[in-house]
């Protein structure tokens, strides 16, 4: 018998069958579309994605014999998918790379909400949260909230789709409302960004065992499944990912190389000391939570760096970068922040941009490239650093994984050995186990991940290139904190950018260009 995993990604939709044992019998993908309607907006056609889930789901199945006893899911988080009393879509759905609220968590910033929150549930809000579009929303679109039900994530509109339930699991409840204590949501949040009026916006946060409900009669027939199939939503990508490589106890580290650079640190309690920064996400019941910092700029900076030197991708951006630079790129610094919607973790900037420090015309384009990687390596060292945990080890994942370079250079920066995976989708890996767990097939999440993890390949740090590295950190943060008091950037504090008009006629008889 098979289990079948669902793993709706921001760019990617993927379904994997596993077997028995914990190996992938099938694996269907389909690329999906963020929309981008205007400058830092980012969205997606609430249809298309469950249209798209349907369509991997059917392929996948296609290619086994075995039936499947259990059907599980994972998925992007944060955002705002809103529904009505019908659970129909009232717009697009508002991703959690959104940036149009950046004036309102500026504002916040300096009213000290963003902190007082963070002290209370340890997670900074971030532009594409729930309170920041709500608070969005309530100023330039009042109809939509107006004609709203419910505003779920991505899972929960793929749980609700699946099984007619609306809800929402508590790692995405995590950020930026839920009280850790009660595993419900924390109202004096939710009054301190004035949202109390939207407070019926919020569904049902499922505990660690309510989060599984069989599959309806249309959903089944849609995809190609029995009627009455169990369903259990695991928690969002980001946590699942985790789970998939293993890291289910205190102590244990993991980054996800992918759209977003994620660092996730498991702990017994909250952190909410220190500079507010990242977020606490629940991962199992009131037992653990998972330290994390889910940055804005990832994969994303790899594919623009890519199409700026005429490369075909990140393979060949990471083949020049190694092959034909070095450690520190010859003196050239790169601060890879350049989501339209700023940075997040491990610091709040809605207003940060990239930066290359020290370019000359001596560099090459395997500089640039070697940069990139530099830049992006770096911003995981502040990652582990922001955590304040010691880690032993750094299991990495996401499609950056691929690159046994940059799993090295990883090490290198970080001062941490690496180890990758055998596994190829592992955030569908981490739903599989989080099923296993729930359904009572395994007992814990321990022997779960002892049972089915394999990691196949490791690197340790050379010493002399992590002592260059620890030095070229103090230096980047350096860069950093200047880029930030400059303003980022002169065209980042700009006025508006020039939009040509129609073409005008020349007057008769004057000189055409």
């Amino acid at each position: 018998m098979s289990v079948l995993a669902i793993d709706v990604g921001t760019t990617m939709i993927k379904s994997v069958v596993f077997d028995d044992q914990g190996n992938e019998l099938a694996v269907a993908r389909l690329a999906t579309e963020v929309h981008r309607r205007h400058a830092g907006w980012a969205e997606q056609d609430m249809s298309a994605v469950w249209n798209a889930v349907v369509y991997t789901v059917r392929n996948a199945l296609s290619e086994i014999d075995d039936p499947v006893w259990l059907v599980t899911f994972t998925a992007q988080g944060d955002g705002a998918w809103l529904v009505d009393k019908q659970g129909k879509p009232t717009g697009p759905a508002i991703l959690w790379s959104d940036g149009r609220a950046g004036d309102i968590l500026t504002r916040w910033e300096k009213e000290g909400i963003l902190e007082d929150a963070f002290r209370r549930n340890g997670s900074l809000t971030c532009s594409g949260m729930p309170n920041a579009i709500f608070s969005w929303l309530g100023s330039n679109d009042p109809q939509r909230l107006a004609r709203s039900a419910a505003s779920l994530t991505a899972a929960g509109w793929l749980f609700l789709n699946l099984t007619g339930v609306t809800a929402m699991d508590e790692s995405d409840a995590s950020a930026p409302f839920l009280n850790h204590a009660t595993g419900d949501y924390d109202d004096e949040i939710v009054d301190m960004f004035g949202l109390s009026g939207y407070r019926r916006l919020l569904p049902r946060v499922l505990g660690e065992q309510e989060r599984i409900a069989e599959i309806t009669k249309e959903a089944a027939g849609q995809l190609g499944l029995p009627e009455g199939l169990p369903v259990v939503m695991a928690p969002y990508d980001i946590a699942s990912t985790a789970r998939g490589v293993g890291v289910v106890n205190p102590g244990q580290a993991c980054s996800i190389l992918g759209t977003t650079l994620c660092t996730e640190i498991v702990r017994h309690d909250i952190d909410t000391t220190g500079e507010p920064s990242g977020i606490n996400i629940a991962y199992r019941g009131r037992e653990r939570v998972l330290r994390a910092f889910p940055t804005l700029n990832g994969a994303d900076v790899l594919n623009w760096a890519a199409k700026l030197l005429h490369l075909e991708g990140p393979p060949e951006l990471s083949k020049i970068a190694f092959e034909g630079s070095v450690p520190g790129a010859r003196g050239l610094t790169f601060l890879p922040y350049l989501s339209p919607a700023g940075e997040r973790a491990p610091f709040l900037d809605p207003r940060a941009r990239g930066t290359f420090w020290g370019l000359s015309l001596e560099h090459t384009q395997a500089d640039i490239a070697r940069s990139v990687f530099d830049g992006l390596s770096l911003v995981l060292r502040d990652s582990l650093v922001a955590s304040r945990t010691t880690v032993t080890e750094l299991r990495l994942c996401g499609g950056g994984a691929n690159s046994e370079e940059w799993c090295q250079l990883i090490a290198d920066t970080t001062g941490v050995p690496t180890a990758r995976s055998g596994d190829t989708e592992l955030g569908a890996k981490g739903a599989f186990l989080t099923a296993l767990v729930l359904s009572g097939a395994e007992s814990s999440m321990h022997s779960a991940a002892a049972k089915y993890v394999r990691m196949t390949s490791t690197w340790e740090p050379d010493p002399e290139r992590s002592q260059y590295y620890a030095g070229l950190y103090e230096s980047f943060l350096e860069w950093r904190t200047l880029a930030r008091e400059a303003g980022w950037s002169a065209a980042n504090a700009s006025a508006a950018p020039y939009v040509p008009g129609p073409r005008k006629a020349p007057a008769q008889g004057a000189p055409r260009a």
